[in-house]
């Protein structure tokens, strides 16, 4: 019912109001950061902490909230020694955002699961480390199972976070997909030296176009920008607009990650994110939040576009 009333809100042409970031949110409130595994190891510890944040988010005008499972998945939670707690720590996770909602007493509010393709990433960087790069088995497998979990644990949509990557976003997708769940892809970009508008992977310079064709076909509910420098998105937009013509989103980036933590740096203020959500507005996007580094103020200065 409640992803019911998340689809009526956006074929009337409707906003939808995301949350911001989950995991950097439990870290800006004092949860450890696994070094091989980021936020992804952290529910388990921080259960109350994280169905505060996920009952903040409500209250600040969030219409969907997201499971903390964006780094949850095999890939990740092997290098930290947690391979055995794969299904416990995500099951969690999501049980946690249900008992939020549940503890809001807010209608309407839908539980999405994420879904990434991160991968192991260099101690004190942000980009993959290609020594330890999984296999195309190991990526189906461990997208596949997180994706069974979001499915078997009643999540109303999942959300495919950060996809950049030419190998591993169709993977993820199809995973996705298979499970019959409404699927929201959030594709993430760079800007190049040139100034053009890049995947955001720094393997090489792909036009963010291409990305967006990797969704060809792919039955998605929604697709947009996330993950990505607030000035970047309204170019985005418009790629995205050529290659989608399904419902839109844009929810940004502020400051920069260095593993294993996110750097609260030159955060963008709340009002600023409303000017610019204003300008992604007039070009037809109806999903709005915030990712790393934003929080239920940002999420409440959105809420005017509501």
């Amino acid at each position: 019912m409640a992803y019911q009333d998340i689809a009526q809100r956006l074929d009337a042409g409707k906003t939808v109001i995301l949350d911001g970031g989950t995991g950097t949110e439990l870290e800006r409130r004092g949860a450890s950061m696994n070094p091989e595994a980021w936020c992804g190891a952290a529910t388990l510890e921080n259960e109350d902490l994280l169905e505060t944040i996920h009952r903040d988010y409500i209250a600040a005008g969030a219409q969907v909230i997201t499971a903390n499972t964006y780094a949850s998945s095999r890939l990740m939670l092997s290098g930290a020694g947690l391979a055995d707690k794969v299904d416990e720590i995500n099951r969690a996770a999501v049980r946690i955002a249900h008992r939020a909602r549940e503890a809001s007493k807010a209608e309407g509010i839908a539980v999405a699961g994420s879904l990434s393709h991160m991968v192991p990433i260099v101690a004190g960087a942000r980009y993959a480390d290609r020594s330890r790069n999984p296999s195309g088995e190991q990526l189906t497998d461990a997208f596949n199972e997180l994706a069974q979990i979001h499915k078997d644990e009643g999540c109303d949509l999942i959300i495919l976070e950060m996809m950049f990557h030419p190998e591993r976003m169709p993977l993820a997708i199809e995973a996705a997909t298979a499970t019959g769940l409404p699927v929201w892809c959030g594709m993430s970009a760079r800007r190049s030296n040139d100034g053009a508008v890049v995947s955001f992977t720094d393997e090489s310079d792909i036009p963010f176009a291409e990305v967006v064709a990797m969704t060809q076909g792919a039955d998605l509910a929604a697709a947009g920008i996330m993950h990505t420098p607030s000035n970047i998105v309204a170019e985005a937009i418009d790629i995205i607009r050529e290659g989608f013509d399904g419902p839109l989103m844009a929810y940004p980036d502020s400051g920069y990650f260095a593993m294993p933590e996110w750097k609260f740096e030159d955060i963008i203020p709340p009002a600023e994110l409303h000017e610019f959500a204003c300008g992604w507005e007039a070009q037809g996007v109806q999903i709005f939040g915030g990712c790393c580094g934003l929080s239920p103020e940002h999420v409440g200065a959105l809420t005017a576009l509501a």
